[in-house]
């Protein structure tokens, strides 16, 4: 059972992030504050949910919410500033976007830069722990899923409806026979001697 609160003093917002391990696509990031009485049986770290419950559990969570906010940091960026910052940075656009200012953010994983002069606290694995952290994590999942939908209709050779730009075997022997596209992270080792591939 998912934790409702890592403290009951203040005002709690959840922060997750997806894609970061991706060859392709933006990485997305949630936020979201939960009421003190939100629960739900399906909801859970987005990996270890099904893509029906993700979808089923994103319209529970956005109709529930006391406030959430989804934003993305396009490849470009993630190829500028690395995708360790680029994740920040979403996590930080996505907090820009909440109607609610919290108190305290839980931030999934290690590390964190810190936001405003707002109190944080990185919690590994957080989003099997915490359920406002699940909440971020079911939204920046569901929300990025959607966008690579998008981008797999304009160049489908990629897989990007099944893989959603992760690394797979099917998605390198692609990248071998088509080159990298202008959703592929330059900056990613995507397949041995990529920069044959470069146009």
């Amino acid at each position: 059972m998912l934790k409702a609160f890592y403290q009951d003093m203040l005002v709690e917002a959840g922060c997750d992030e997806a894609g970061r391990g991706c060859f392709a696509g933006p990485v997305f990031a949630a936020a979201v504050i939960l009421p003190g009485d939100f629960a739900h049986p399906l909801l859970n770290d987005s990996k270890m949910m099904t893509a029906a419950a993700r979808e089923e559990m994103r319209l529970y969570i956005e109709d529930h919410a006391i406030a959430f906010s989804v934003a993305l940091v396009e490849v470009e960026e993630i190829d500028t500033i690395n995708i360790l910052n680029a994740s920040f940075k979403a996590m930080h656009l996505a907090l820009d976007g909440l109607a609610v200012v919290p108190e305290l953010l839980l931030i999934d994983g290690n590390r964190f830069n810190k936001y405003r002069d707002l109190r944080h606290q990185c919690i590994i694995k957080g989003d099997g722990i915490y359920a406002s952290i699940a909440a971020a994590s079911v939204l920046a999942k569901t929300y990025r899923d959607a966008y690579m939908l998008h981008l797999h209709e304009q160049y489908p050779h990629y897989g990007w409806n099944s893989n959603k730009g992760y690394g797979t075997p099917a998605h390198r022997q692609a990248i071998m026979d088509y080159g990298l596209c202008e959703h592929h992270r330059k900056s990613f080792q995507c397949i041995p001697a990529q920069m044959d591939l470069f146009e």
